[in-house]
């Protein structure tokens, strides 16, 4: 088998060379190909190898103009807003999720939140605000998306993290960190 790969190999190579190549069995009934003539060898034609040139880009001249629905669409930026990156919570069951857009939300583009890596809302979108709840106690990670109506991402927010404390049957009131 390897020797059949060599082969195969070194007839690619001959190819790319574009040299002559010669085909012949040996008396074992084994294939060999060669750039030499040999006895009972027959030459093997080769087809020149499929190639492609890219078009030239015209790197002088004006840009074009932004298209009107692109520019129409364009966000500035955009931000959760509420809870704030590396607020804490204590005992709480639902939180609030807020995202601010700048400029405002476009007529058909919608927010989606994840929390956790997962999405809010069965996937749904939400508006500017969402209520997220029962919230577990631990660290989280909240982050916001704005897709356009065919789902293409038009903003997104850096992910903030905040954290959750809830007081537990093994220590009701931590002297620590009271809840």
């Amino acid at each position: 088998m390897r020797a059949f790969l060599f082969t195969l190999m070194s007839l690619a190579c001959s190819a790319v060379l574009a040299a002559t190549v010669y085909k012949w069995i040996d008396e074992n009934g084994v294939v060999h190909y060669s750039d030499q003539p040999h006895a009972n060898a027959e030459k093997v034609v080769v087809q020149a190898p499929q190639t492609y040139k890219a078009t030239p880009i015209d790197q002088g001249g004006v840009p074009p103009p932004p298209n009107a629905a692109q520019s129409a669409t364009a966000y500035t930026g955009c931000t959760i807003v509420q809870p704030q990156d590396q607020q804490e919570f204590s005992n709480i069951e639902s939180l609030v999720i807020a995202v601010r857009v700048d400029p405002q939300l476009h007529g058909g583009d919608q927010i989606y939140i994840l929390v956790d890596g997962g999405a809010v809302n069965n996937g749904s979108p939400v508006g500017t605000s969402f209520t997220w709840g029962p919230v577990e106690r631990g660290m989280h990670t909240a982050q916001a998306m704005v897709r356009d109506s065919s789902g293409q991402l038009m903003c997104q927010t850096p992910a903030v993290t905040f954290n959750v404390h809830k007081a537990s049957i093994a220590n009701p009131v931590n002297p620590v960190r009271p809840h």
